[in-house]
């Protein structure tokens, strides 16, 4: 069986990485990640890969080469820090937004047949579209076919509509096929809160409790649960004043602060904050602030609480033995950063189809 070996730049905690280390025929040699809790976090998931932590404008060829031991490169996936391009953020074209420079720097010295840049939505439209041509002309420069597409999450089985830039370049003919939806109208219906957390014991504010509610019940259940275990892990939810629960447990389903009285009523923040999810629907996309209601829409919408740990890597689709590391601050931040697991699995899978295509022609 032919392995292809991969580097993965901007590693965060290894969503990207997952589905490429869950097909045989992908090799994952090397990651970097700049974050010391971050790259032990990867490492703990990602035992046997070389994770190389410092920033990228410090990967000479030097290091690249003692890391890869004389492998050649044929992938390279990753996507600079989204802070920069999200439409969600203060868009500021400052140096994370020229990071993407690193990443066809490392290009350049690996030379790998083919490679996966993924980013946020917001990444089309900044600089009035500038930054992508800019970004596109940069890869084209070193030989690269590309192709892009937008890509969301939730189509995929993911419980979370979470859309992504997904950019794939190939040296010569570019082969690959975006992956087809799995869920959707006319499809398996989409994964709810109720499928993708139903299953996890109702919490106050505060609490924590470690055994499951119910047993494995949906695909998604069993895709996310170890049938061996029946102790889940990072299910405590953040303790919350009288006010705030007081907020949350007066709104329904779906509701925001707009729902609520005039005297319990947060007189700032935007429409979407202090709101709960829908029970019965896929979350919005979740940010590192997932246990923060002030924030954005993550109040739990069964239970009137802030979000556990466990329920945000859920949502994200990590399976329940997937391993954090740090803080709990930092934990929320490599689960909210993060490319959902499942829909690595879709593209792992087409990037395998397009390089065997490749292949088989040459």
């Amino acid at each position: 069986m032919k392995q292809y070996n991969i580097v993965d730049l901007f590693a965060g905690v290894g969503g990207l990485s997952y589905g490429f280390s869950k097909l045989p025929q992908f090799n994952i040699v090397a990651a970097n990640e700049i974050e010391k809790d971050i790259s032990i976090a990867y490492k703990l998931n990602h035992p046997n890969v070389e994770m190389l932590n410092c920033n990228i404008n410090n990967l000479t060829e030097d290091i690249l080469e003692k890391a890869l031991k004389g492998q050649k490169v044929d992938i390279v996936v990753g996507g600079p820090p989204c802070q920069s391009y999200s439409t969600l953020g203060k868009r500021k074209n400052d140096e994370r937004a020229n990071l993407f420079m690193q990443y066809k720097r490392v290009l350049k010295i690996l030379q790998p047949k083919a490679f996966v840049f993924e980013n946020v939505v917001g990444i089309l439209s900044m600089n009035k579209g500038k930054l992508f041509k800019q970004i596109q002309a940069e890869f084209e420069e070193l030989g690269y076919v590309l192709k892009h597409e937008v890509l969301d999450a939730v189509d995929f089985g993911v419980p979370q509509h979470r859309e992504r830039v997904i950019l794939v370049g190939f040296k010569g003919k570019n082969d690959f096929v975006y992956p087809t939806p799995t869920h959707g109208v006319g499809l398996k219906p989409y994964v709810t809160l109720k499928d993708a957390i139903g299953d996890l014991p109702v919490l106050k504010s505060g609490e924590r409790k470690k055994n499951y509610d119910t047993g494995i019940t949906n695909e998604f259940l069993g895709f996310v649960r170890d049938r061996g275990i029946s102790v889940v892990e990072e299910h405590i939810a953040p303790k919350n004043g009288e006010h705030l629960i007081k907020i949350m447990q007066t709104l329904k389903d779906g509701q925001s602060k707009d729902d609520l009285p005039e005297d319990i009523r947060p007189k700032s923040g935007y429409g979407n904050t202090y709101a709960k999810l829908w029970w019965n629907k896929p979350s919005t996309t979740i940010t590192r602030n997932f246990a923060c209601p002030s924030s954005s829409r993550c109040i739990h919408p069964r239970d009137s609480r802030s979000m556990s740990i466990r329920e945000g890597a859920r949502l994200q689709s990590f399976p329940d033995d997937y391993k954090f590391y740090g803080s709990d601050g930092m934990k929320r931040l490599e689960i909210g950063n993060a490319v959902p697991p499942l829909l690595s699995v879709a593209i792992a899978k087409q990037m395998l189809e397009a390089l065997k295509h490749q292949d088989a022609v040459n």
